[in-house]
């Protein structure tokens, strides 16, 4: 091949491959102009509420509080012990058995303290003997002195003695008492009226002083220990109620501050709050409750709690405005209760402002909507806290 003819072929390739590269080039800029006329994202359809989708924010009478928790105890408690070493010869009651306050509970074998308190009894009584020995004596020699036929010195020998029978028959007498009552603490009676909580022994035991044998609750009036911190407790007072919820259950409890701790605890500065609950069928002692200790009054605007989404970085609500979604960006505000349901303030939305309720779900930013019933925004959060 001559190289002509070669220069002749590269120049054919090297046209060729401009023919291409053209044929692209404007193939792209047909696409790019193509996706340039094409029509824009429409926004969002719109779409058609139910009344009971849309609430109005109001403005209610809320209770400021701070959140409290703990376990329930027993006002008044007793922790009966065996008061004397011996057998246990009967235990009468069980869990959950009431009792009345002075009502035997048990008894220990009383046979070796009968029998102290039978000795002691025939020493007192010995004893006594001795007295009446020795006061005949002096009533004797007393009379001799008066007649001259003893001196004063016989006479001051028969008080000593009459003085020590004397005190001889008076310590007989108290180890008298001490044997009379360890026959007294054989009998267990109940302190207080109430339930029984725990059985810890069991008939046919022998139990030693101080060994614990029941315990009894009363539930009439049961008490909480709430902590708070040192700055939240200044603005607690006693009187003040507080809304519980029992643990496991639904239903509420109203208690009542009664005390305030004067010193904070060391180490954490926290402050012990005592609240007061009257008896109630779903309490007991060691039960575990929560809720809200009411401080003041405010005024405030507010939602359903649901309402207030938490789908994205920050909460926000679902408002209505000029027949148009918009997600408001809020910021957790206190939380309540309006006409039995769930509430939180929000400071910003005003009085008034359409939102979405849960039922209506997650709704597109700018989507527009109507309304199926124009009295939608009546539906609105009772004002009764």
């Amino acid at each position: 091949m001559t190289i002509t003819k070669k220069r002749a072929l590269i120049a054919a390739v090297i046209l060729l491959l401009l023919a291409v590269a053209l044929g692209y080039s404007k193939g792209w800029m047909g696409t790019k102009r193509l996706d340039k006329n094409s029509p824009k994202t429409s926004v969002p359809s719109g779409i058609s509420l139910a009344s009971s989708d849309v609430v109005t924010a109001q403005k209610i009478s809320m209770t400021q509080g701070l959140p409290i928790s703990g376990t329930l105890k027993a006002t008044r408690s007793a922790m009966v012990k065996a008061r004397v070493a011996g057998e246990l010869l009967a235990l009468d009651v069980r869990e959950g058995d009431a009792v009345a306050a002075g009502q035997v509970l048990a008894r220990v074998d009383n046979t070796e303290y009968v029998a102290r308190q039978r000795q002691a009894q025939q020493q007192a009584e010995a004893a006594r003997a001795q007295v009446e020995v020795a006061q005949r004596q002096f009533d004797n020699n007393n009379a001799l002195v008066n007649q001259g036929f003893i001196s004063k010195t016989a006479l001051d020998t028969s008080i000593a003695n009459l003085n020590g029978a004397k005190a001889t028959y008076q310590a007989a007498l108290s180890a008298l008492d001490v044997a009379s009552k360890a026959v007294d603490d054989c009998v267990l009676k109940a302190p207080l009226s109430g339930l029984i909580s725990q059985r810890l022994v069991q008939p046919g035991e022998r139990v030693s002083p101080e060994a614990r044998i029941v315990e009894i609750v009363d539930l009439s009036q049961l008490e909480l220990e709430a902590t708070l911190s040192s700055a939240d407790a200044l603005s607690v007072k006693v009187g003040q109620a507080a809304k519980l919820f029992i643990e496991t259950s639904k239903q509420t409890v109203t208690a009542k501050v009664l005390r305030i701790n004067p010193s904070t605890q060391v180490g954490s500065r926290s402050v012990l709050v005592y609240l007061g609950l009257s008896a109630h069928p779903l309490l007991r002692h060691g039960v575990f409750v929560q809720g809200t200790l009411g401080t003041q009054q405010v005024q405030a605007v507010v939602v359903p709690l649901e309402s207030v989404r938490s789908d994205k970085t920050e909460p926000y609500v679902q408002t209505i405005q000029n027949g148009k979604v918009l997600h408001v960006k809020v910021a957790i505000g206190l939380k309540g209760e309006a006409d039995g349901k769930a509430v939180m303030a929000l400071s910003e939305l005003s009085e008034g402002t359409l939102v979405l309720a849960p039922s209506a779900g997650a709704v597109r930013d700018g989507t527009l909507v109507t309304l199926a019933d124009q009295t939608a925004g009546n539906a609105a959060i009772s004002a009764k806290p």
